[in-house]
Formats: structure tokens, C-alpha cells, sequence
């Protein structure tokens, strides 16, 4: 059990959630990136799920804080402490100290940024920090040939942000960094149903529609009628004020989420706009990979296909590609010298 504890691992830092994976052992956390502080006595009251679930309904003495926004650090401190907790979940109560650790970081992130997230994670007791862009994790974590001659495409659509890069022979070849991801989608609901239904509804139910009912076009069936689908969603009625309960359906949530989409294939587009003509050919061939919660949207694949002729799939473990990019990149610590951006060591 004790080597256990002295392995390397992989951190998803993400917006939305932080996935850590240890070698050897694969996914071992799985959280949102949230934390609750005691605005009284000070310290940590709660991380993760158990943060989450506060939100909206904290009292003035209790501040639910996610201490990422748009994919970088906004809050150094409260990521430190949150980071600190997950590794400690992690790896059980033991002390950790002396492993290696690749994180994941959006693609557009700066050097400071990238600073930041060494800074955090080394406060932890790694001896090296290696910083890998999402794309390249998410297109190691979904299976995709980075090293090979023959370019792959990959859009990762995280919390914060969405990542869509090209990469070839162990590096990127253009990328396109926006910040419109999941959160996004979440607050286009809320604006979607304030607006159109006089219903205002928090954080968390704009999530739940988005995961139930979000889709990007509508299904049909054999006679070419669309399918509805439809959930309840409760909220507050904005002309009463008073408690309010309605039905939501997926064409709603189409509706929310058309602008954000258009953007994301609009980033996908102008990627391809970069790259040299070989590399769109290869692209033309092999198609786009989606990988990040955002990219599990229904039908999300399908409407690319449509706008931009490219065969789109999404990748098996879309939510996890990034923090199984991370560790499995730890396998060959030379390639993984190509593939990270920079590399700290004590």
C-alpha cells in the first residue's frame, strides 16, 4: 500500500469538475470544483459534492466559492486549499511528497496562469510539475495517434472552456481557445428561461435541464415528426414571486443553447482556417473527436457533421479524456517532455 502513495498522477483541474488520476490505479476522484468557507471561524467547512450541494442555499456565514472561472485560476488561495483537500481524499490520509504530476490546462491559459497552477500544485509537494494543454490530454485520453504524421482533431468542451486544437507528430499545430463551455450553457438556460417563461431558476436545475434534456438538434422519428422530450423544472415565478413548477422541453433547451453552439463551430471552423492545407486534408479524412461534458451533448456530433461536413464523433470517455490523458502521458516521461509546455522540478 505504501507505494501507493508515492505514485504520480494526473490532475484535471477543471472549471466545473477536478478529476486526479494516480498511476497504476486510473480515477481515483471525481469532484466539482467547489469549496465552502466559514466566513466566521475561517478555514474549510466543506469540497467537492458536499460544497456543491450549498449552493444557492448558503447562509451570509458560509461562502460557496468555485475558485475557477473560464478555465483559470481566479482565487489562488481557495484553489490551494481545495487542490490540497482532493489530493489528501486521493490518496486516503497518508502524506504524499516527492511525485510527479501533469495537469491539464486550457490552451489560451498565460504563462502567469500557468505559474499559478505549478505554484498550487508544487505547494503539495510534487517535485516535478509538468503543464499539459487539454486538447493534447484529452486527444492522448480518448485514444487519438498525437505522435503520427497523419493530423487529428480534437474539441474538448470543458466547463470553462473549449479547447479545439490540431495536432500532429507529438505537437499543436493550430488551436482555438473559447470561453464558452458548460457554464456558458448553464447561464444561457437561466436567460433562456427568465426570458421566454418567466421562471427564474438557479445554478443547479439549469444544470440538471441541460444534462436531461439539452440537445443540440432535434431527433425525428420514421414519419420525420420531432421528438419531444420534456422534465419539470421548479423555480420562482418572476411576475408573482411565488413558488413555480413547469414543464421544460428539449426544444427549449435547443433554443437556450443555439448561440453557444454556433460559437463552438464557428472555433471549430477558423481551427481548420489556420492549419496548412496538408493538415486539412487529413482532417477531411479522419474527422473531429468531442471530448469534455459539453461534448456529450445530444446530437452536438450530428449538427457538426451537418455544418461542417466533417465526420464528428464523440470520444468513449468523453469526461474523463482529459485526466486519463494526463496519467497516461506519465507512461513515457521523454515524450511527455515534447508534449508539456514546462516542466518545474525542486
Amino acid at each position: 500500500m505504501f507505494n501507493f502513495f508515492s505514485k504520480d498522477m494526473g490532475i484535471d483541474l477543471g472549471t466545473a469538475n477536478t478529476l486526479i488520476y494516480i498511476k497504476d490505479s486510473g480515477i481515483v476522484l471525481d469532484e466539482p470544483s467547489v469549496i465552502a468557507m466559514d466566513n466566521r471561524r475561517g478555514g474549510t467547512l466543506a469540497v467537492g459534492t458536499q460544497a456543491k450541494q450549498m449552493i444557492g442555499k448558503a447562509p451570509s456565514s458560509i461562502s460557496v466559492i468555485r475558485p475557477l472561472q473560464d478555465g483559470v485560476i481566479s482565487d489562488f488561495d481557495r484553489t490551494a486549499d481545495m487542490l490540497k483537500a482532493f489530493i489528501e481524499k486521493a490518496v486516503s490520509a497518508n502524506k504524499v511528497k516527492n511525485f510527479r504530476v501533469v495537469v491539464g490546462v486550457p490552451s489560451g491559459v498565460t504563462e502567469v496562469e500557468k505559474r499559478a497552477v505549478e505554484e498550487v500544485v508544487r505547494q503539495m509537494g510534487a517535485s516535478e510539475v509538468y503543464i499539459l494543454e487539454e486538447p493534447m490530454a484529452a486527444a492522448i485520453g480518448a485514444g487519438l495517434d498525437v505522435d503520427s504524421s497523419t493530423a487529428c482533431m480534437i474539441a474538448d468542451i470543458g466547463g470553462g472552456t473549449t479547447d479545439i486544437a490540431i495536432i500532429a507528430l507529438g505537437g499543436i499545430v493550430a488551436s482555438t481557445s473559447i470561453r464558452n463551455a458548460g457554464d456558458k450553457f448553464n447561464e444561457a438556460i437561466i436567460q433562456y428561461m427568465r426570458k421566454r417563461h418567466a421562471l427564474l431558476i438557479g445554478e443547479r436545475t439549469a444544470e440538471e435541464l441541460k444534462i436531461s434534456v439539452g440537445t443540440a438538434c432535434l431527433d425525428v422519428d420514421e414519419k420525420g415528426d420531432e421528438i419531444i422530450k420534456s422534465v419539470s423544472a421548479a423555480g420562482r415565478d418572476i411576475i408573482s414571486g411565488l413558488p413555480k413548477t413547469m414543464e421544460v422541453t428539449n426544444r427549449d433547451i435547443m433554443m437556450a443553447l443555439q448561440e453557444s453552439i454556433d460559437m463552438i463551430i464557428d472555433g471549430i471552423k477558423s481551427t481548420i482556417e489556420k492549419a496548412p492545407p496538408e493538415i486539412a486534408a487529413d482532417i477531411a479524412h479522419s474527422g473531429l473527436v468531442l471530448s469534455g461534458g459539453g461534448g456529450m451533448i445530444n446530437n452536438l456530433g450530428k449538427l457538426v457533421e451537418n455544418r461542417t461536413g466533417m465526420k464528428a464523433t464523440v470520444a468513449e470517455n468523453a469526461f474523463e479524456a482529459v485526466a486519463l490523458g494526463t496519467g497516461m502521458s506519465l507512461n513515457d516521461i521523454e515524450k511527455l517532455k515534447i508534449y508539456a509546455t514546462s516542466v518545474k522540478r525542486r
